[in-house]
């Protein structure tokens, strides 16, 4: 399999541009994959660069209903006539940030006769899978950090029931990809087990200025270590949290930045 990174808050070429986002093209044994596109059209643009025909993608996935990974999905939709997008049937409920604003899809791509929506849990091909784990004992608490979901007319606490996690099953390996991991890094590796693991942590509010999140930091590192997974992370880790965990995480932990490519 490989993975090559479109979009991402850095970029490992001057000439690639990066955003607060993530975008993702995967290619495995028998798929051509896109995994999120960004904030905006800005994954096109550099797929452009880095050699990437996404008019050749079998289908898209959409990680969680956030603007930073939803926002270039008209455009790609645009560029690909044919291939489906995976979105769970829970985004539509809207999501909002601690202000009230809307923060989720564009609500006109629902009507673009090319979105699947699916459920808790979606095989797409023999090896690849959707999960939401929704229904899954939760070992660590979750934080929804002010983020509010519509439930009946009303905004409440976010429990992120839209968000899911795709498996590929290749080769031997278990390949997970997340985007956000908002349901909890450490409660996703408990659930799903897998060999290699590619997405974000969402840790970059744990400013390391305090004490209790360096402990919290390296006492997530040590969990992480203890499956015997590669991880391949960028975008809501955070880049000063990335690097306190690979004191301790070494090369298991890996950065992603726009325009890497990896073979897994």
């Amino acid at each position: 399999m490989k993975l090559t990174v479109l979009t991402e808050n850095t970029a490992s070429k001057d000439c690639l541009g990066c955003e607060h986002g993530l975008s993702l093209y995967i290619e495995t044994n028998g798929h051509k994959i896109l995994f999120d596109a960004g904030e905006t059209e800005l994954f096109s643009e550099n797929a452009k660069l880095l050699d990437v025909d996404l008019t050749g993608v079998d289908f898209a996935v959409l990680s969680h209903d956030h603007c930073d990974h939803s926002g270039g999905m008209g455009r790609f939709l645009d560029i690909n006539k044919k291939a489906p997008l995976y979105v769970n049937r829970n985004a539509r409920e809207g999501h909002y940030n601690s202000l009230g604003e809307y923060i989720g899809i564009d609500t006109s791509l629902f009507d673009s006769g090319r979105i699947v929506f699916t459920d808790d849990e979606y095989q797409i091909s023999k090896n690849i899978t959707l999960f939401t784990c929704n229904d899954n004992k939760y070992k660590h608490p979750i934080d929804p950090a002010g983020l509010k979901m519509m439930v009946s007319g009303e905004l409440t606490d976010e429990d992120f029931r839209h968000e899911q996690y795709m498996l590929i099953e290749e080769n031997g390996k278990r390949i997970l990809i997340s985007g956000c991991s908002h349901k909890g890094i450490l409660n996703i590796m408990d659930w799903m087990r897998p060999d290699i693991l590619i997405g974000g942590f969402h840790f970059m509010n744990m400013t390391l200025d305090d004490p209790e999140n360096r402990i919290r930091l390296e006492e997530a590192s040590k969990e992480l270590l203890s499956y015997g997974c590669i991880y391949y992370t960028g975008h809501c880790t955070g880049l000063e949290q990335f690097d306190y965990m690979k004191s301790f995480m070494g090369g298991r932990l890996n950065y992603i930045s726009a325009g890497n490519s990896f073979i897994l």
